[in-house]
C-alpha cells in the first residue's frame, strides 16, 4: 500500500521485535501448573514444537506472500481491480508526462462509463514514406486504349497511383484554435503569385472567433532538367514563409485531382479541429472579409459546400478544348453538381467525410468535377452563391464590370487576376473607396 516499505513485514506480525511479556515460572511447581499459569493448556512436548514450528512456518509465507504481491502491483493495481483491456488502452498522457485524467485514479473501473463505439483512427502522421508505383500495363494492349490521346494514356497507366510521399510539411498549421484554413493551389515556378497573396488575401490573422491561417498545395516541377533549381528555391522559401505542403508528384494539369486527394488525406490527418476550409486557386481575389462575415452563422458540422456551381455541365468532346474528356473515360451525358475550382468554402467535418468519399473512387482528370462526384457519393448538394465569380464578374472579359473596385468589395471571390492586377485591386478596394450606391450583380 502507498506510504509501506515494500517487503517489509505486516505491523504486529509473528516476526515483529517488540518483546514479549514477562511470565514468571514457580521452580517448586509441577510443569503443568506453570502451563496454566501461562495460559496454556497442557499439551505433550512434541505437540507443543509441531504448533511452533507450523506457526513460524506459516508466519514466513504470509511474509513471502505479502512481499511478493506488493512489488508485482503498481499502486493503481493495488487499490482498485485490473481494468478491462479497451479502458487500459485509453490511459493515454499528455506531454507533461500525467495522467489525462488525473481523478480516474481513485475510481473503481466499475464505475467507469463504456466508451462509446468510434470508426477505427487513420494514421497519425503522413504514412506514405516511398514511391512505389508500376505501370498498369493490362491497359496497353487494348483498341480503344491506343486510340486515346498521349496525355491520357499516361493518366490512365498510372491512375491507380493515389498517394506520394510528402517534401515539405506544416501540420503546425493546425495546431490551437484554427477557425478557417486557407488552402492555395500552385505551382512550384509561380513564387510571384504566391508573393502577392502573402501580401493581400492570403495574410494570417486573428478573428474573434479562431486564427487564419494559410497554405500552398505544391508537386514538383514537371521539367526533369529544372526540378533540382526549382526545389533549392522552394526549399529557400519555405524556410521564409513556413506556409508550403509538397508531395512527390509532378505538377500537371491531370494531376491536380491529385493535389485534391492529398490535401484531404492531410486534413483528416492534421487538422481535426480545424472549423472551415477556403480552397482556390493562385490567380484569384479574395475578400476575407466577406468570407467571414458569410460564415459568422453557419457551423462546422454542417454539409457546407458553396461556390460557383455548375449544375447538368455536359463533359466536353472538342478536342481542342483544355478540358476534353473522350468518351470512353466518361459516358455520362452530363456531370454532377460541381463548383468552380477557383475558389469554394467547405466545412471541415465535410472535409473528414470527403476525404473516405473520394477514396472509394477511381481518379478523375479535372479536379472540381472530381469533388463533384465525390460529393455525389455523400448525397450532398453544393450550394451556388453569387459571390463566387470563378468565371470573373462577368463572362465577357471586355466588360468594364471586371475592373470596377466597387464590384470586387462586394464579393467573395474573383477570377481571374494576375499578380500585378491584383495588388493594384487589393489597394483601391482597401484604399478611400467611395461607392454611390450598393452594386448587385446578377
Amino acid at each position: 500500500m502507498p506510504g509501506q516499505r515494500p517487503g517489509g513485514p505486516p505491523r504486529g506480525g509473528p516476526e515483529s521485535s517488540a518483546p514479549a511479556p514477562a511470565v514468571t515460572v514457580l521452580p517448586n511447581l509441577p510443569r503443568a501448573l506453570v502451563r496454566s499459569h501461562r495460559g496454556l493448556a497442557p499439551q505433550p512436548e512434541t505437540s507443543r514444537k509441531k504448533t511452533v514450528y507450523k506457526s513460524v512456518c506459516l508466519s514466513l509465507a504470509l511474509l513471502v506472500a505479502v512481499t511478493v504481491f506488493q512489488r508485482s502491483l503498481t499502486p493503481h493495481q493495488f487499490l482498485q481491480e485490473p481494468p478491462p483491456p479497451t479502458l487500459e488502452l485509453q490511459k493515454a498522457q499528455n506531454p507533461s508526462g500525467h495522467l489525462v485524467n488525473p481523478n480516474s485514479f481513485w475510481k473503481n473501473s466499475k464505475d467507469a462509463a463504456a466508451p462509446t463505439p468510434t470508426a477505427p483512427p487513420g494514421p497519425q502522421t503522413w504514412d506514405i514514406s516511398t514511391t512505389n508505383c508500376s505501370a498498369n500495363i493490362n491497359l496497353t494492349h487494348q483498341p480503344w486504349f491506343q486510340g486515346l490521346e498521349p496525355h491520357f494514356r499516361q493518366f490512365l497507366t498510372y491512375r491507380h497511383c493515389r498517394y506520394f510521399p510528402m517534401l515539405l510539411n506544416h501540420p503546425e498549421k493546425c495546431g490551437g484554435a484554427v477557425y478557417l484554413l486557407v488552402v492555395v493551389k500552385s505551382v512550384i515556378t509561380q513564387h510571384d503569385r504566391r508573393e502577392a497573396i502573402r501580401q493581400t488575401w492570403g495574410r494570417e490573422q486573428e478573428s474573434g472567433r479562431g486564427a487564419v491561417r494559410t497554405l500552398f498545395l505544391l508537386g514538383t516541377a514537371s521539367k526533369q532538367e529544372e526540378r533540382a533549381h526549382y526545389q533549392q528555391l522552394l526549399a529557400y522559401e519555405d524556410r521564409l514563409y513556413g506556409d508550403i505542403l509538397q508531395w512527390d508528384f509532378l505538377d500537371s494539369f491531370f494531376n491536380l485531382t491529385l493535389k485534391e486527394i492529398h490535401f484531404l488525406k492531410w486534413f483528416d490527418i492534421y487538422c481535426p479541429r480545424v472549423q472551415f476550409i477556403f480552397k482556390g486557386d493562385d490567380d484569384v481575389f479574395v475578400n476575407p472579409t466577406n468570407l467571414l462575415e458569410f460564415l459568422a452563422d453557419r457551423q462546422p458540422q454542417e454539409d457546407l459546400f458553396v461556390g460557383d456551381v455548375l449544375q447538368h455541365a455536359r463533359p466536353i468532346r472538342r478536342k481542342d478544348n483544355k478540358y476534353y474528356i473522350p468518351g470512353v473515360l466518361y459516358s455520362k451525358a452530363s456531370y454532377p453538381p460541381y463548383a468552380g475550382g477557383g475558389g469554394f468554402l467547405m466545412a471541415g467535418g465535410l472535409a473528414r467525410r470527403l476525404h473516405r468519399a473520394c477514396d472509394t473512387l477511381e481518379l478523375y482528370p479535372i479536379d472540381d468535377v472530381f469533388l463533384g462526384m465525390c460529393l455525389e457519393v455523400l448525397s450532398v448538394q453544393p450550394t451556388a452563391h453569387e459571390g463566387f465569380k470563378t468565371f470573373g464578374i462577368s463572362r465577357n472579359r471586355n466588360s468594364r464590370m471586371n475592373k470596377e473596385p466597387c464590384f470586387f468589395r462586394s464579393m467573395l471571390v474573383v477570377h481571374k487576376l494576375l499578380p500585378a492586377e491584383l495588388l493594384a485591386m487589393w489597394g483601391l478596394v482597401h484604399g478611400n473607396l467611395t461607392c454611390a450606391r450598393r452594386l448587385q450583380v446578377l
